[in-house]
């Protein structure tokens, strides 16, 4: 496996002047992405003061699901954009190199986006099939303004939230934490490290189990592995954005023990074991998504292709 030794997200990482120790990029993934969070402040104050609280958080109960869906959307913008602005100022007063070498090349990023995009979507289809054949999920009768057809504009203004929440993420631990470590030390601990930060981020979402946490785990190595065997962000950032729209806005399931405003195309709701569905905290919390991440780790491992690994030269 050349590509993983030698994925280009390594050789783009060379192209800064140092590359930090990693005894520094442990504490500073935490700390990017903690510290970003704060820029949805001033959005939690309006929303709190214009809609009040209810035991969930803010409501947003009785009001139209595209005004719903257009909040939730600026919810995850400014809980996640400012990633992109700590990356990029890391980057350039740092370690001295462009934001694209994070794994954002142009070359191919159309097609490696829309892959990424049907791969996603399939993927977390194929989990909610594995909870229909084990008769776990149903169809849950909500409001009619927010599913179906009456909720298509929510839905839609959400899908551009979660493509900045799952970059910001996918940006933050496969563009940068686990390249630097693995260019600096070995690629199997960039992957081990960088997954286990992501594992423990989510750590404090409601609902988390012994299951969702090793699912999370689960899907930083194989997010990892994608991203490394494509050499490139587009496909895993578009991947983890539609995984997350599909469980919450298509679905209507949780998202990591979190709710998903502004509608749902088709609301369905868990009705098996917890072990299964993962319960409270969504699908992603139960064995279905595990088998689902378990087979796409081993395609990506052992899939036959013919694409070579190009390296960048050094600066």
């Amino acid at each position: 496996m050349h590509w993983f030794n030698h994925s280009k997200l390594f050789d783009l990482a060379r192209q800064g002047q140092r590359l930090p120790h990693i005894a520094a990029v442990i504490p500073l993934s935490f700390i990017f992405a903690i510290v970003a969070q704060f820029g949805a402040i001033p959005l939690v104050v309006v929303l709190s003061l214009t809609y009040g609280f209810s035991e969930t958080g803010i409501s947003l109960e009785g009001i139209p699901s595209t005004l719903a869906g257009f909040w939730m959307s600026m919810q995850l913008i400014t809980a996640f954009v400012l990633v992109y602005a700590i990356l990029w100022a890391w980057l350039k007063w740092v370690e001295k190199r462009p934001f694209w070498t994070l794994g954002y090349e142009m070359k191919d990023a159309l097609t490696q986006y829309s892959r990424g995009f049907l791969i996603g979507a399939g993927m977390f289809a194929g989990a909610v099939g594995i909870l229909a054949l084990f008769g776990s999920v149903s169809f849950e009768q909500g409001d009619p303004t927010r599913q179906g057809i009456a909720a298509i504009g929510g839905v839609i203004l959400v899908l551009i939230g979660w493509v900045v929440q799952g970059g910001a993420e996918e940006v933050l631990i496969r563009g940068w934490t686990l390249p630097v470590i693995g260019a600096r030390y070995k690629p199997w601990l960039g992957l081990l490290i960088s997954s286990l930060i992501f594992a423990l981020l989510h750590g404090l979402n409601p609902g988390l189990s012994a299951i969702a946490l090793i699912n999370l785990a689960l899907f930083g190595v194989f997010a990892g592995l994608y991203a490394m065997r494509e050499g490139s962000m587009w496909g895993i950032s578009a991947l983890h954005s539609v995984w997350n729209w599909v469980q919450g806005n298509f679905f209507g399931f949780q998202v990591s023990g979190t709710d998903a405003s502004g509608g749902t195309l088709i609301n369905l709701m868990e009705t098996g074991a917890d072990w299964l569905t993962g319960g409270k905290f969504g699908p992603e919390g139960g064995l279905a998504v595990t088998i689902v991440l378990v087979v796409g780790i081993v395609i990506v491992l052992f899939w036959k292709s013919d694409e070579t690994v190009q390296e960048v030269p050094a600066q």
